[in-house]
């Protein structure tokens, strides 16, 4: 499963128009980011009915947040009673992660030709899926089609879940409590496939696996704060693990 951009691939002269290129963004969203992130949103909508949380509830978190790490937080979270204050800086501290990547991704689709508040708008769609789309296809692409490739892509994709966020809290009571957390889960299998194969990103596949691990076990340990101190605990040994293993291959 990849994030690579629909056949034929752009090369330097980009797909011919902004028009252009925001379709075969649309043609992009239809293979495995769709499917994924479908699957994810099905299990979170149940996952938050499961929680005793409304729909609105859900339909909110994905309108306004989309970003399944810190949404899954808030509900489970909410779910063992924890303080407002807790919550709002568990939800705060595991969306910090979207603030790198829209520093590194808005200088990339800037271009006279589109008026600064369209930036804003687009701010609000970084998410790892629609970035590492964009971070693959707009450096080839002319200026102008970088801003509609990335728009499109990302906008498509939270419809999507939006719907599928509905979808999931309807079926919660057909779906097992465990098939629906096996979807969730699937969102960050997907994004350590689509970054196995670059180098440049070992650290970030490092920091899945000690989450993996590490997880669970926090969670019953310390449930207001497992995943925040799951998140630094496994970040930590990522990159304290990258930095030795960069040293013995003499970089």
């Amino acid at each position: 499963m990849t994030v690579a951009p629909a056949s034929p691939h752009p090369d330097q002269t980009g797909f011919g128009s902004p028009r252009a290129a925001a379709r075969a963004a649309l043609r992009d969203t239809a293979g495995a980011p769709a499917v994924v992130l479908g699957a994810s949103f099905i299990g979170f909508g149940a996952l938050v009915r499961q929680n005793g949380l409304s729909l609105w509830h859900g339909l909110l978190s994905t309108a306004t947040g989309w970003a399944l790490p810190g949404q899954i937080a808030l509900v489970e979270l909410y779910a063992v009673g924890a303080s407002v204050l807790a919550i709002a800086l568990a939800v705060a501290l595991s969306n910090a992660r979207l603030l790198p990547m829209t520093v590194t991704l808005m200088p990339l689709l800037r271009a006279p030709r589109w008026s600064g508040w369209t930036y804003f708008a687009a701010a609000h769609f970084v998410a790892v899926t629609g970035w590492a789309a964009a971070m693959k296809v707009c450096p080839r692409i002319p200026e102008d089609e970088r801003l509609p490739y990335f728009t499109a892509f990302a906008a498509a994709l939270w419809a999507m879940t939006m719907a599928t966020t509905a979808v999931g809290f309807f079926l919660a009571g057909a779906v097992p409590g465990y098939v629906s957390l096996g979807l969730v889960f699937l969102n960050p299998i997907y994004f350590m496939l689509v970054f196995a194969g670059d180098a440049n990103v070992r650290m970030r596949a490092l920091a899945l696996g000690a989450g993996a691990v590490c997880g669970p076990g926090l969670h019953l340990v310390a449930p207001d704060w497992g995943l925040l101190i799951t998140g630094l605990l496994a970040g930590t040994l990522a990159y304290a693990a990258e930095k030795l293993w960069s040293r013995r291959d003499g970089r």
